[in-house]
């Protein structure tokens, strides 16, 4: 059987910048364990098959498989299938805004297309799943020593570590400046008797330092039980950083914006475009979206 394919780069409107993720836009006939094959055999950060809707209102049904698992939501996958999906014809853009909306493991997932010139530009994700708080995380010293880093590099105070999660749990980890980020490293054996146990085991580290003019932090994320040594872009993890920002800022209405930098250190710059709504001090939504390019096409033969 043949299946056709195409790659993009996601989080980015620079080709070979940003996150890469392969998207099969008609997965029908692949097995669990076929998808899970196609993945490792791609060995990016995400897969994406898409298939018919469960429920005829909704645009697809979105499955999402990093090399070494499923996930019920990740943010570049929605984002990139969007565009993707969009920029090959096969969703049809009813002007300058068309909403969508993504069936995924978390449930209905909308997300808006915003079109220049009558093509795809971007695509903006709203979580199906408002941001949950983990319990408290590892000490500082334990999370230090994971990271290689000195303790004091490791913030503490309003921007203390927590784990947060639409969907996907991540430990989020603020650290002094833009050099102790470039410097951390994920410490395997540190990892496993740290956190691989631990309400989430993803790590995603922020420094309130950006490199560009408009941007708010700076980040990088690890995640070893997804196979995944360091993510460019991580679009799940930014709609759970909104709440972790969200909860610490001290407005009571309105809407929170930021301007997030990730995969710089990886040689893939990524621009993630991150918001949140609050009404009367609670997080009321969750927003996360930005550009895409497409990369290349193909055709991948597939056992029946």
């Amino acid at each position: 059987m043949r299946y056709r394919f195409f790659t993009a780069d996601v989080f980015t409107s620079v080709r070979f910048g940003g996150n890469q993720l392969a998207v099969f836009p008609d997965g029908s006939g692949l097995s669990d364990a076929q998808m899970q094959q196609i993945a490792q055999e791609f060995n990016l950060s995400e897969t994406v098959f898409v298939l018919p809707p469960e429920e005829p209102a909704h645009t697809r049904r979105l499955r999402i498989f990093t090399p070494a698992r499923e996930l019920p939501f990740a943010g570049h996958p929605t984002v990139g299938a969007a565009y993707v999906l969009a920029a090959i014809g096969e969703i049809q853009l009813t002007g300058e805004r068309t909403p969508i909306v993504f069936e995924e493991g978390v449930g209905p997932v909308p997300v808006t297309i915003t079109a220049q010139h009558g093509r795809p530009h971007t695509a903006t994700l709203t979580a199906a799943v408002l941001p949950t708080f983990g319990p408290p995380p590892p000490d500082t010293a334990a999370l230090a020593a994971m990271l290689t880093l000195e303790q004091d590099e490791i913030v503490s105070g309003d921007y203390a570590a927590q784990g947060a999660s639409c969907g996907v749990p991540f430990l989020f980890i603020t650290v002094r400046d833009r050099a102790s980020l470039a410097r951390a490293r994920l410490r395997r054996d540190r990892w496993e008797a740290t956190l691989a146990n631990w309400w989430a085991n993803q790590v995603y580290l922020i420094a309130f330092d950006p490199e560009l003019t408009g941007s708010h932090l700076r980040a990088r994320m690890f995640a070893p039980a997804m196979g995944i040594v360091e993510d460019p872009a991580t679009g799940a993890a930014a709609a759970a950083l909104a709440g972790y920002l969200g909860t610490h800022d001290p407005a009571r209405n309105g809407t929170l914006r930021w301007i997030v930098e990730q995969g710089f250190e990886m040689g893939r710059p990524s621009i993630l475009e991150v918001e949140a709504d609050k009404r009367d001090g609670a997080i009321a939504a969750v927003r996360v979206g930005g550009a895409s390019v497409l990369v290349c096409e193909g055709v991948m033969t597939v056992d029946a």
